[in-house]
């Protein structure tokens, strides 16, 4: 098995508890309110949404399963694995997140998310593979930050 890691971060000027309970807490209701073209459900299939939960999201062209594998409302930290579905091939095994909303000295957030990718066998990703796999997280990070700005009173 291969391994591959990155870390990416992103400022944001919206505080860590309220990004955290919009895109971590409720984000089974928020995404497919505010992205309906793409993600047409987000359903827990086993659990409750705590560790050890398996959540179902619904996309218009397919669907993925994610295990949470640790959730922390104090410390704004998510760690789930993608087990199922669309990113998962012939080529990756899994994918596991590790995520960190951390306070900014402007009240604002910096965002961590560190990815692992575990590929079958000594399988190379391409560079534009992971390119583009980054730049859908962070779209999605950037649309539940512009609902926040434009609703302040969300997830207060």
């Amino acid at each position: 098995m291969g391994v591959v890691t990155y870390t990416d971060e992103h400022a944001s000027s919206v505080p860590p508890a309220r990004i955290f309970k919009a895109s971590i807490m409720d984000s089974h209701n928020l995404m497919p309110k505010i992205l309906p073209d793409a993600i047409k459900s987000i359903e827990f299939i086993k659990g409750d949404g705590g560790a050890g939960s398996i959540k179902q999201i619904n996309f218009a062209g397919g669907s993925v399963k994610h295990q949470i594998d640790e959730l922390d409302e104090k410390t704004f930290t998510y760690k789930y694995t993608l087990i199922e579905g669309m990113g998962i091939s012939d080529k990756i095994e899994k994918v596991s997140y590790d995520i960190k909303f951390e306070g900014s000295a402007d009240g604002g957030t910096i965002s961590k998310m560190t990815t692992t990718i575990y590929t079958h066998g000594d399988i190379e990703i391409k560079e534009e593979e992971l390119k583009a796999g980054k730049e859908k997280v962070l779209g999605l990070y950037k649309v539940v930050e512009a609902y926040l700005l434009k609703n302040p009173d969300a997830y207060a």
